[in-house]
């Protein structure tokens, strides 16, 4: 078998340093990037196009490390939530402790899989209405009918106190 012909090493080598890390001791932290399309993370912790996960046993639920993608559930923020990433995704493993682990080069299958993805993604989206509208961000004209929308309110006058509410 050829090098080219060969399946990405990626998903053995981050199963590979999962067990290694979990072994000994230590937090599994996964660097992802979030440009990559079919993911699914909490987007409101990502920073600068990446996010960092924590996928230790006791901080996940559901665990699959599969060949394609990992899955599995955790809480962000106290809000569950199930994530998806897939592997072309995945830029590095590391220990929180002490930043033992690797980071994974790019492949060419990956490159591959991502255009090919977004290229279906695109050939999707022109076939199937996706029920996403353009919204305007332009204020809606305001009828001149209404008591008082010639003049601002009044802000409340005197020192403000606080009172005890039994």
């Amino acid at each position: 078998m050829e090098p080219t012909q060969m399946t990405p090493r990626r998903p053995y080598l981050l199963r590979a340093f999962y067990d290694w890390l979990l072994d000994n001791q230590l937090t599994p932290h996964l660097v992802v990037d979030v440009s990559v399309p079919g993911i699914s993370v909490p987007m409101e912790f990502a920073r600068d196009g990446q996010i960092i996960l924590n996928i230790a046993p006791h901080a996940v639920g559901n665990l699959e490390l599969g060949n394609d993608d990992i899955r599995f559930n955790a809480r962000f923020g106290g809000i569950p939530r199930h994530v998806h990433v897939p592997m072309a995704a995945i830029l590095a493993i590391y220990a929180r402790e002490n930043g033992a682990g690797t980071m994974f080069e790019p492949e060419p299958e990956y490159l591959e899989s991502a255009f090919a993805y977004q290229d279906a993604d695109e050939t999707d989206s022109d076939k199937s209405e996706t029920g996403i509208h353009l919204v305007s961000d332009e204020e809606p004209e305001v009828s001149d009918n209404g008591p008082g929308d010639d003049e601002p309110p009044q802000p409340p006058r005197g020192r403000p106190a606080l009172r005890v509410v039994k």
